[in-house]
Order: C-alpha cells, then sequence, then structure tokens
C-alpha cells in the first residue's frame, strides 16, 4: 500500500514545480503553508463531522473520502517542508510494540532532555 503513498509523494514533487492555473496542489504550495494548514484544518473538521454522522446513518463512504482528503492534504504540507510519508511511517515503525502510555512518556523524556541541553 505504500506504492501508492510513494506514486503520490513524486506527483506532489513535480506539483510544486507547475503553474498555480494548472495545478491544485501548485496552487497550494504557490499560497503558502498557511493555506495549506487551514486545508488540513478544514478536512480535519470534515472528519469529525462525518465520523459523527456515520454513527447515525451507518454509511462509512462519506468518512473514508474524508479521511482521504485530510491524508491527501497532510502529504501536501509534508511535500511543501521538503519531507514526506516514509518520515511519518518511520516514526510509527518506531512505536511498534510500544505501548501508547510508554511512548508518550518516553516523548516526554526526549522533550524535556532536549529543552535542558
Amino acid at each position: 500500500m505504500s506504492d501508492i503513498l510513494t506514486a503520490l509523494d513524486h506527483v506532489l514533487d513535480e506539483r510544486k514545480q507547475s503553474s498555480p492555473e494548472q495545478s491544485y496542489v501548485a496552487s497550494l504550495h504557490h499560497n503558502g503553508l498557511n493555506k495549506i494548514l487551514e486545508k488540513i484544518g478544514e478536512e480535519a473538521t470534515e472528519v469529525i463531522l462525518s465520523a459523527k454522522d456515520m454513527t447515525q446513518t451507518g454509511a462509512s463512504d462519506a468518512l473514508v473520502n474524508e479521511v482521504a482528503d485530510l491524508w491527501f492534504h497532510t502529504l501536501v504540507m509534508l511535500s511543501h517542508l521538503d519531507l514526506n510519508h516514509n518520515d511519518v511511517l518511520n516514526v510509527l515503525d518506531s512505536r511498534m510494540g510500544l505501548s501508547g502510555l510508554a511512548e508518550k512518556a518516553a516523548r516526554k523524556r526526549h522533550n524535556a532532555d532536549s529543552e535542558n541541553a
């Protein structure tokens, strides 16, 4: 499944160089990080609303589509910051086998150590 993410990373990198008039992704990059972050916020809100709707209707299509939009715009943000899905997958991989509470505690210790350095 990461093949689709790798392909999407390549498309997003190519579109960074495209004309904003011809590419939605290029227009996001052209408008800057704040515009990309606004889109992520909008999509996150739509995910929340779709999830709540799903609890009433049982229909998952809208939720899955909204999550895809959120992931897409998050990948655009990573691309804008010269990162990609592998950076996120590496972090998730390093967390495998840890309980969520242990991982969170280790992250807090790491952040405190970084601040004191």
